[in-house]
């Protein structure tokens, strides 16, 4: 069951409550390059970002903002600062839908309050992140190292002083580059409050390792109904992250439409290019509208167990020896070429979402 967290609006969509859960991912591209920074986040959108954020080093970056949304970016787009509130200030009257901050680096509390009115008046929500490489030397000395008590402390009391401050539509994120710290972290702040929380892994690696690093912390905590919205940090093109994302929901059942690809790892019985089949399937079919439609379909290397073990799709395939057995329902519905294999899929998914819509 779902934590029930606060449910807070963030440009034109929510973070929270009973809102699906959203994907992010942050741009890359050096942040006065605004046309680079559009370009990708213009990918982003296409792989299916739901909220963008981006760096905010100095004001004159906070144009970007106001830059991507004449631009046609519609996504909630995230101001990233540090150390000077002047520039959230700046981001705020650029259109920034989201402002992230650690008020623990910036400075003196009358700052953070100028931060908290402002985004109260403008109706933008403010992210707490803390992670294990900025935290308080106060709390350091409390718990000797970057805990996942001291952690979840610093980001409740950073909540805290919003709160005192008027603010409160606040979302908490802590992130640590280990996974038990970050899980337990998370844990602590959804037992103790109700903010939205936002799941990730912080310098988690490159993508092999990184995904598989967000994938246990991530996916072990949606598992316990804790985490409203995620971002898979990579070091890798920020659509991979995406991607990544994307997947952690729908191996979940948490995404609210997509194409579920089931298949088998392969074995000795396999005739048929099965790993081709399936790779090439996936990429066309990631194309493909489902209108809000969640299908599951089984790409399957035998033709004896194929059709038991994916009793559970919708439709899909089984293999023989150079061919396929096209299967529906427990039906079969002929037997196709290997090289039509793909095109079969595509086929049949097109027309099954046209019969259940």
């Amino acid at each position: 069951m779902r934590r029930n967290s606060k449910k807070i609006k963030v440009g034109n969509t929510f973070i929270g409550g009973d809102s699906p859960i959203t994907v992010q991912s942050m741009t890359n591209v050096p942040a006065h390059d605004f046309e680079g920074t559009l370009a990708q986040a213009r990918r982003l959108c296409e792989a299916g970002c739901d909220i963008i954020r981006m760096a905010g080093p100095d004001e004159e970056a906070a144009g970007v903002f106001e830059y991507l949304k004449r631009g046609g970016i519609g996504v909630p787009l995230v101001a990233d600062i540090h150390f000077d509130y002047k520039i959230a200030l700046a981001a705020l009257k650029k259109g920034a839908d989201k402002i992230r901050i650690n008020p623990g680096n910036i400075g003196e509390a009358w700052k953070v309050e100028e931060v908290a009115k402002a985004c109260k008046s403008e109706g933008v929500p403010i992210r707490i992140g803390v992670n294990s490489g900025s935290l308080d030397k106060r709390l350091l000395l409390k718990y000797g190292s970057p805990t996942a008590e001291a952690l979840a402390e610093s980001a409740l009391t950073q909540a805290e002083m919003l709160q005192d401050f008027g603010f409160s539509d606040t979302v908490i994120s802590i992130k640590s580059s280990t996974v038990q710290t970050m899980c337990r972290a998370c844990e602590i702040v959804a037992e103790s409050s109700d903010y939205p929380i936002h799941l990730g892994v912080t310098e988690a690696g490159t993508e092999y390792s990184g995904v598989i690093k967000n994938a246990v912390g991530i996916g072990s905590l949606l598992c316990r109904g804790i985490g409203d919205t995620v971002r898979v940090s990579l070091t890798a093109d920020p659509v991979r992250e995406v991607v990544a994302g994307k997947e952690i929901l729908r191996s979940l059942g948490l995404s609210e439409s997509y194409i579920n690809i089931i298949s088998c790892p392969t074995c000795g019985r396999t005739k048929i290019d099965l790993i081709s089949i399936a790779d090439s399937f996936r990429e066309r079919a990631e194309k493909i509208d489902t209108k809000g439609k969640r299908i599951t379909i089984a790409v399957m290397g035998c033709a004896v167990n194929g059709p038991g073990e994916a009793r559970e799709a919708d439709f899909g395939i089984a293999g023989g020896d150079g061919c396929v057995v096209l299967f529906r329902g427990g039906e079969n519905l002929g037997k196709f070429p290997e090289d039509k294999a793909v095109d079969i899929l595509i086929d049949e998914t097109v027309k099954f979402i046209g019969e259940a819509h």
